[in-house]
């Protein structure tokens, strides 16, 4: 094979390139159609009323008091700890009652003593009444012999009083459960000196439980005694019981400047004392507020909150201002920057642009209300 001839094979896919390269030059230029961004959106509800409140509270037993001693003294011994159940008349504490035990011996003594008194003022009236009907004796000391007796019945009806009193300082050294329940608190223990009337074991009382909360001077007038709310439990997630407002303080806590607010619970097995309750309640709202899922959230290049509304007819997104309220469990609610209607994206909008072509992900275009946690929609390009 000559060598022109080799030269010329080569050339001819070279030839090739560059006549297709002519063609397309000279013909109309092929432009790919970008794919339109799939987003998920959302229809903005009529705006709501009513405003959520929310707290977080302590289950209380109803009846909850601090037994002490009705008498001062040593403790010398406790027979409870906490968690302990007792019953009526169940032994909770007992005092050194030697001083007690003497206060009786004495009593015992001056009441023997005023008896042999009376006695004898006795004995003197009737001898003193014979001698009177005989004529041996004047009125006047019939009158001293009975006001003798008189005086010497007195004195035995007290010594009795104050023994009555001293026995029962001795039984007052036992402190006994007057009502079924569950120690809950321990204020002194053995070898202690109490007061009269110190707390030394604290029983919650069986029965009703209540949550008790604190609600801040500016939501108390939301709370009044019947009103219904509900109450959720941090270690019960599926148990949810409804509470009525029992008692509202008619003052706030020098400290906290808040309001306690006891809530009545029905009966429930599940419900043990000291659990963290959540309570949820309702109040008239002096604002309109609107409803988004959190992820419809977004922030444009000055640092403005914004949403962003898809155009139904153009099919377009386009950055909305809005003013967010106060966040909730399920999202946020917005006071101001939407209409009921809107179409608010919900996931994707960390790709959007002002004046983007969309293709809407969802068909039956659901209520904020139904939206949920909204999963973002993988671009066609990623997928």
């Amino acid at each position: 094979m000559s060598a022109s001839f080799r030269l010329y094979i080569l050339a001819l896919p070279l030839v090739a390139a560059l006549g297709l390269t002519a063609c397309t030059e000279g013909g109309a230029e092929v432009v790919e159609e970008p794919s339109l961004r799939p987003v998920k959106v959302i229809e903005v509800a009529a705006p709501s009323t009513a405003r959520e409140l929310r707290y977080s509270g302590t289950v209380k037993a109803r009846s909850e008091a601090a037994a002490g001693f009705r008498v001062s003294g040593k403790i010398i011994e406790r027979l409870v700890d906490i968690g302990d159940r007792v019953a009526p008349g169940d032994i909770l504490a007992r005092l050194d009652v030697t001083d007690y035990q003497l206060q009786v011996r004495s009593a015992e003594a001056s009441l023997a003593a005023a008896e042999r008194q009376l006695e004898t003022a006795d004995f003197a009236l009737k001898r003193a009444d014979a001698l009177y009907r005989q004529q041996v004796t004047t009125k006047a000391q019939l009158e001293q012999a009975q006001l003798t007796f008189n005086q010497a019945l007195s004195t035995r009806d007290s010594q009795k009083s104050s023994l009555e009193q001293a026995r029962n300082q001795v039984a007052y050294g036992e402190l006994k459960a007057d009502k079924p329940g569950i120690v809950t608190t321990i204020g002194a223990d053995a070898g202690q000196v109490v007061a009269a009337g110190s707390p030394v074991v604290t029983v919650a009382a069986d029965g009703e439980k209540e949550v008790l909360i604190a609600v801040p001077e500016n939501e108390i007038f939301a709370f009044a005694p019947g009103k219904e709310v509900e109450v959720g439990f941090w270690s019960k997630d599926g148990l949810a019981l409804k509470g009525v407002v029992r008692e509202v303080a008619g003052s706030a806590d020098a400290t906290s400047r808040t309001f306690a607010v006891r809530i009545s619970l029905s009966d429930n097995p599940q419900i043990l004392l000291g659990m963290t309750a959540r309570v949820t309640a309702t109040a008239p709202s002096d604002k309109s507020l609107f409803e988004l899922p959190l992820s419809a959230l977004t922030r444009d290049n000055a640092e403005q909150t914004i949403v962003w509304t898809v155009d139904r007819m153009a099919a377009t997104v386009h950055a909305r201002p809005v003013t967010v309220d106060t966040f909730s469990d399920t999202g946020i609610k917005v006071s101001s920057g939407l209409n009921p209607g809107d179409l608010v994206v919900v996931a994707g909008t960390q790709f959007m642009a002002e004046d983007m072509k969309v293709r809407l992900a969802d068909k039956d275009l659901p209520r904020a209300a139904e939206a949920g946690d909204a999963e973002p929609v993988p671009d066609a390009a990623t997928r």
